[in-house]
C-alpha cells in the first residue's frame, strides 16, 4: 500500500485517483502517522442498483396497458 503525505495527496490528488481508479488504495499521513485511507468503491454498490433497475423494469413490464389510476391502485391496496 503507497503512503503519501497530506500535502503530497492535495497537490497530486488527480493522480491519486487516476491510481485508485485502477485498484490501488492509497494511505494519507499526517506527520508520518496515517489519517485516511483512499480506496475504490466496492463494485457491491453498483450492482444494487443494477438489481433495482431490473425489478423496476419488472414490474413496469406486468402493469396493465392502460394503466391505473392512482386511486385504484391505492384502493387496492386497501384489500
Amino acid at each position: 500500500m503507497k503512503q503519501v503525505s497530506a500535502f503530497e495527496a492535495k497537490t497530486h490528488l488527480s493522480g491519486l485517483l487516476d491510481q485508485v481508479a485502477r485498484g490501488a488504495t492509497i494511505e494519507i499521513t499526517r506527520r508520518g502517522r496515517p489519517v485516511a485511507r483512499l480506496g475504490p468503491i466496492p463494485r457491491k454498490a453498483g450492482e444494487e442498483l443494477g438489481s433495482l433497475v431490473d425489478w423496476a423494469q419488472r414490474i413496469r413490464a406486468q402493469s396493465k396497458p392502460g394503466g391505473s389510476s392512482l386511486k385504484a391502485l391505492v384502493e387496492e391496496g386497501r384489500r
